[in-house]
């Protein structure tokens, strides 16, 4: 039973509940900067290139084979996928990344500014060392 207890109070520290809370907020913000890439700035960017759609922007490096068969049915040559580099995905993704860098960024500046200027910590008094040499030093005048 300890160890259900020492479970729970960890599952219930308010910094592992923040960053759950965190991870699924990010997830659905994911989602909603890919939505707006895909749905509004990439068929901006197509019509600013003369309807290019960048998701179908390929580098083939080997061409896909059909599959041969000979009179009887027999398979002469096996059917082969296309190979190729996705590069419009990539370009798509990587704004997509840049999007919600540049929005994280904001939100930790905002983050930073509310919490104000770091107050400076009171000076350190006296060691105790001090303190007995600054008796000894006032004892002193005094004679």
């Amino acid at each position: 039973m300890g160890m259900f207890k020492e479970f729970k109070e960890f599952a219930m520290r308010g910094n592992l509940v923040d960053i759950a809370v965190a991870f699924v907020m990010g997830a659905s913000f994911g989602k909603i900067v890919t939505s707006f890439v895909d749905g509004v700035v990439m068929p901006v960017v197509g019509m600013l290139t003369g309807g290019v759609d960048f998701n179908d922007k390929v580098l083939v490096l080997k061409e896909a084979v059909a599959e041969v068969k000979d009179a009887s049915g027999a398979v002469v040559t096996k059917a082969a996928a296309e190979v190729s580099i996705k590069y419009g995905t990539f370009l798509t993704n990587v704004l997509d990344f840049l999007i919600v860098a540049f929005v994280v960024f904001l939100v930790i500046k905002a983050i930073n500014k509310m919490k104000g200027p770091a107050e400076p910590s009171a000076p350190a008094g006296p060691s105790e060392s001090e303190k007995l040499l600054a008796e000894i030093r006032d004892s002193l005048k005094k004679v």
